[in-house]
């Protein structure tokens, strides 16, 4: 897959409220970075095996509906294997019905078709705001 590909998936899986990633579709030795997290949260994650099982747990644990990923511009670079991504995504939280969005850049890297390294820069404000 291209890295467009991946990113589409990516934003498919999101709107159908799964986990971001497919098996399938991850390097053994992938790597996940959030250098912004939210206190508590890892800012990286190795491996295949581990990141599915943070985004599964963290799929099932975040009270969002997500219902629009919009504002998206995908940006080429000089490596066809990477790409740089500006999105907004808009969710419902699911206890208190508010609906809200938050900004983010992803920096995405492809190898031999499967996502080797995926770093997204959040609005953790946005986020916190949102879920308060």
């Amino acid at each position: 897959m291209t890295p467009a590909e991946i990113f589409d998936s990516m934003r498919a899986r999101w709107l159908a409220n799964l986990p971001t990633y497919e098996e399938d579709s991850l390097a053994d030795d992938v790597v996940i970075e959030t250098p912004f997290a939210a206190p508590g949260s890892p800012t990286r994650t190795e491996g295949k095996q581990r990141v599915l099982e943070y985004t599964q747990a963290g799929r099932a644990g975040f009270p969002v509906q997500f219902h629009d990923c919009r504002n998206v511009v995908v940006h080429e670079t000089a490596d066809p294997e990477v790409i740089v991504v500006e999105y907004e995504l808009v969710g419902t939280h699911t206890a208190t019905g508010v609906t809200a969005s938050a900004p983010f850049i992803g920096v995405l890297r492809t190898r031999d078709g499967k996502l080797a390294h995926w770093r997204e820069y959040q609005h953790t404000l946005a986020i916190a705001q949102a879920l308060a």
